[in-house]
């Protein structure tokens, strides 16, 4: 069961940055690729908890701006030999607004 909330307009990411969303079980980094696609990750690098969204974005992955750990959008694994990785989330994009399911980070919350 999906539970979409409208977080904000595609314009308000710039192409390759980010905008952080503060949820109630923590921060969701949307990340705006050169191509227009959206992606969204737990702000938090596997590896030290770096805020993702103060990252670089480059061609569908963020490097984490404290120890350059490089994070795939699409599935929030490190480059590498399996060093970790982070939570995605379902993001779409409805008439130029980001609509975020919220259904994982609610089950977070209860679980």
């Amino acid at each position: 069961m999906t539970d979409w909330k409208d977080v904000g307009a595609l314009a308000d990411v710039p192409l390759l940055g980010a905008r952080k969303v503060r949820t109630a079980t923590g921060c969701v980094a949307l990340f705006r690729g050169a191509d227009d696609r959206v992606f969204a990750l737990d702000d938090r690098c596997p590896h030290r908890g770096g805020p993702l969204s103060e990252g670089i974005v480059h061609d569908g992955r963020v490097t984490c701006p404290l120890h350059n750990w490089v994070i795939d959008l699409t599935s929030g694994k490190a480059t590498g030999a399996d060093v970790g990785a982070t939570r995605t989330h379902a993001v779409e994009v409805v008439d130029g607004r980001l609509m975020l399911d919220f259904s994982a980070l609610s089950a977070r919350k209860a679980g």
